[in-house]
């Protein structure tokens, strides 16, 4: 019987080693940082490559490794009984025209999903709301704002009892905007939708991931986790 052939890994075709690319990757990505900014401080560091190679090992290995956390969380959380969801929308501005970045985020405060449409009515919100259904099941209860699109959408697909809107219901949905413009300010915003869709999706996995509620936590307990998450990082696609 033959033996199962061994996946090829990610990094064969590189001259750097993984933990080099997995510092760049996560520097970028989860920092404000501009691909210059990354370049320098990795100089200081003795690590000599071009704000390029930046560029091209986010694109190539950044969907990779939010792929990979975003496997681990979903089998984690599915099935939660009370999982309880916070839906809210953002404007983008793109190449001078408005844009729509949907957010999905769960009772622990993790993005769920991050979806970007060109309108803002009842198929967008219908789109955005299957897409993180299919992946993450049902919740308990979804939250969201006065939007009309959420109730349409929320009818179609059954789920009107289960929606919940208040004043102040959704801040943790629009909390978790912050992060990501201030991301978008150091990357002087997006010109295409698929750009914006792709480093969405890979910071909300990233942020996930790092993301450690250190004013909750005692100093000891935030150092241990913080550790624990940098090492798993290190070992995404081994």
């Amino acid at each position: 019987m033959p033996r199962p052939r061994k996946p090829a890994s990610p990094f064969r075709y590189f001259h750097s080693s993984p933990e080099v690319i997995r510092l760049v990757v996560m520097m970028y990505v989860r920092f404000p940082l501009s691909l210059r900014n990354v370049e320098d401080l990795l100089f200081e560091r003795g690590i000599d490559l071009c704000h390029e190679t930046v560029r091209l090992w986010w694109n190539r290995f950044g969907p990779l490794f939010a792929a990979d956390i975003r496997r681990q969380r979903v089998s984690r959380m599915r099935g939660f009984r009370h999982w309880k969801w916070n839906l809210d929308e953002v404007n983008v501005k793109i190449n001078g025209k408005m844009r729509y970045l949907w957010r999905a985020v769960d009772h622990e405060g993790e993005i769920l999903e991050s979806y970007v449409t060109k309108k803002r009515d009842k198929a967008a919100a219908l789109r955005f709301m299957k897409k993180a259904l299919k992946r993450h099941g049902r919740a308990e209860t979804i939250v969201t704002d006065g939007l009309k699109s959420y109730s349409a959408a929320m009818r179609a697909l059954g789920n009107g009892h289960r929606q919940k809107v208040g004043r102040h219901a959704n801040n943790r949905a629009e909390n978790s905007h912050l992060p990501f413009r201030r991301r978008e300010r150091a990357m002087l915003r997006f010109r295409r939708m698929k750009s914006l869709q792709k480093f969405a999706s890979v910071h909300a996995s990233v942020h996930n991931h790092f993301a450690q509620e250190r004013h909750l936590v005692s100093r000891e307990v935030y150092k241990q986790r913080r550790s624990a998450a940098l090492a798993e990082w290190q070992s995404l696609m081994t």
